[in-house]
């Protein structure tokens, strides 16, 4: 019998928040597993749903309040247009390093293999549709059946 040798098989992704930061911290850890040949599947529930949503994945916004990172105290981050000069800011760095725009992202993480799931509870919660979602996700499916996905020996399970 062969001991485990603590290889990384697949990476189960839970992404919660679609601030542009949080979805572009799932999809390059997503992509970047897939490129050293490790599975990946991400599962978008509550808010993270946003980052699936036809009519809302090219309009995510950096988080300038809670938001230690940001290093910017919170009542300024709450004043009007300092959410919109952070998410500008933020795209302008981006585009430097030729990062690729949400809906791009996930169609170069779909060809690549990269499995995504919308969250059934949060789905009904919000009142949505298959339709409504990105066309290249797999399915819709329960935290039961995201958990059996991820019954893998070298599983891991990152929460975002």
């Amino acid at each position: 019998m062969n001991e485990y040798n603590g290889e990384i098989k697949k990476m189960m992704i839970i992404l919660s928040k679609a601030s542009l930061e949080n979805v572009y911290a799932a999809f390059i850890l997503a992509n970047g597993a897939r490129m050293e040949g490790i599975e990946a599947e991400i599962f978008f529930t509550f808010f993270g749903l946003e980052a699936i949503n036809k009519k809302k994945l090219e309009h995510l916004h950096v988080a300038t309040v809670g938001n230690p990172a940001m290093h910017i105290p919170t009542m300024l981050g709450g004043l009007p247009g300092m959410e919109a000069l952070a998410t500008s800011m933020m795209k302008k760095e981006m585009e430097k390093l030729d990062m690729p725009g949400v809906h791009e992202f996930l169609d170069i993480m779909k060809a690549s293999g990269v499995k995504l799931w919308a969250c059934k509870l949060a789905m009904e919660m919000f009142h949505l549709k298959k339709e409504d979602m990105y066309d290249g996700i797999g399915g819709i499916l329960t935290v039961g059946e995201f958990y059996k996905k991820s019954a893998v020996l070298g599983s891991h399970m990152l929460f975002i």
